[in-house]
């Protein structure tokens, strides 16, 4: 039987923009998702300017990436079961709390563990507003073509937050006080958490109800594909954490503490850029192969990094491994949807954020330490080795992202499907 691709347009934003509903989340979504990307440079710069230390900073902030790790995927599980709603009101309220609480402690000089006890909390409640918002879409557009069309925005949307947000924290901490990156971080949260919260009509449904009132609830866990995605995600965080830590790093080494923003900005623009592509090309290579060729480029872009020894250099490489990693998240966030069933998506997705969280969360406490050692040029060590082994662990285990069961089948196209099969 001949599988031959007839040229068809993907379904294209402006389609997916139409779809009923979908500015009352993407709009308050997009509002309450910008601290996700300036809690860990908050810490890091806060910490540091109390500290001196970029590994102490680095381990305080990791401690927050751990909880955050080990606590999201719990909240997607409630989200699915409970509601959006029931998960995030307190949640953010904590958030606030305890962010509030890490800074008093900071700028007190508290003792070392105080820090760390009070990032416990601050992780773990971090609100989980990207999985909420993919999980929104996949309620609504079900196996719609529009689908991968809608991983590839959500990625551009997280990407804008790295571009936004770490240059917003950076200025504040930099140009205001060393807590105004974090007081900013929680005012985003509850505002924009909450208000997202009040968005009742568009939250999927939850709960087990109907056919599925009688079956029992399994972890999105349990699939072999998701485990395999969480490791790969782990490659993901290692990049942006070490980048963090080592980008910060360049910069006071070179006497420019207010490049870093800038420098990872650029970072996170090519990774913004590439996420729309992504989202504009009608692929014809399955998804397997795509998630493993774009670890094979972000492994080579990252394999140069410790060799910059220059702001326009840095940039450009910068800009390059941000390319690369674009192609992997929105894949990885696509198989999602054809591994796991929808009552499991939205704690599925969030074990992927909580690979990239506790990824990220190891990068900047390695990445800390290597840097207060032997300088920036050794942190940026960090994602090359993260990505490696991601890459390595997804040739090894490649066939466990095929979804399972007979007659079951995947996207290779728009328009079209054929069955799985591993590419």
């Amino acid at each position: 039987m001949s599988h031959t691709v007839t040229p068809e347009k993907r379904p294209g934003y402006g389609q997916l923009l139409r779809t009923p509903g979908a500015w009352t989340f993407l709009l308050p979504g997009f509002l309450a998702r910008q601290p996700f990307a300036m809690l860990t440079i908050g810490i890091l710069l806060l910490v540091q300017h109390t500290t001196g230390s970029y590994g102490t900073a680095g381990a305080v902030a990791a401690t927050s990436g751990v909880s955050m790790a080990l606590f999201a995927p719990q909240g997607g599980k409630l989200a699915d079961r409970f509601g959006q709603r029931a998960v995030l009101v307190p949640g953010v309220l904590l958030h606030v709390a305890s962010v509030s609480a890490l800074i008093a402690l900071a700028l007190a000089d508290a003792p070392l563990w105080a820090l760390f006890a009070a990032a416990v909390p601050t992780g773990a409640s971090v609100p989980q507003i990207g999985p909420m918002v993919r999980a929104r879409w996949a309620a609504r557009l079900g196996g719609s073509p529009l689908m991968p069309t809608a991983a590839a925005f959500e990625s551009v949307t997280d990407e804008f937050t790295f571009v936004v947000g770490p240059i917003l924290a950076t200025a504040l901490c930099t140009g205001v006080h060393p807590a105004a990156g974090l007081i900013a971080e929680a005012a985003l949260t509850l505002v924009g958490g909450l208000f997202f919260a009040a968005q009742r009509r568009t939250q999927p449904a939850h709960g087990r109800t109907g056919a599925n009132a009688a079956q029992p609830h399994a972890s999105a866990l349990s699939v072999p594909g998701v485990r395999v995605l969480a490791i790969a995600f782990l490659g993901i965080g290692s990049v942006f954490g070490g980048m963090q830590v080592s980008l910060t790093a360049f910069a006071e080494e070179i006497g420019n503490p207010g490049i870093n923003g800038v420098l990872y900005g650029t970072f996170a623009a090519g990774n913004m850029l590439a996420g729309i592509a992504c989202g504009a090309i009608a692929w014809k290579i399955g998804p397997q192969r795509r998630l493993i060729l774009g670890y094979v480029g972000l492994t080579l872009a990252a394999s140069v990094l410790w060799a910059a020894n220059s702001v326009v250099l840095l940039g450009a490489l910068g800009l390059l491994v941000g390319l690369c990693i674009a192609p992997a998240l929105i894949t990885g966030y696509t198989l999602v949807e054809s591994l796991v069933p929808a009552s499991a998506r939205t704690e599925a997705f969030t074990w992927l954020t909580g690979a990239v969280a506790l990824g990220q969360a190891a990068a900047v406490t390695v990445a800390g330490r290597l840097a207060d050692g032997h300088g920036s040029s050794a942190g940026f060590l960090v994602p090359l080795v993260g990505t490696a082994l991601a890459l390595l662990t997804l040739l090894t285990l490649r066939s466990r992202l095929v979804p399972s069961g007979e007659g079951r089948t995947v996207a290779r196209g728009v328009g079209h499907r054929v069955p799985a099969t591993v590419d």
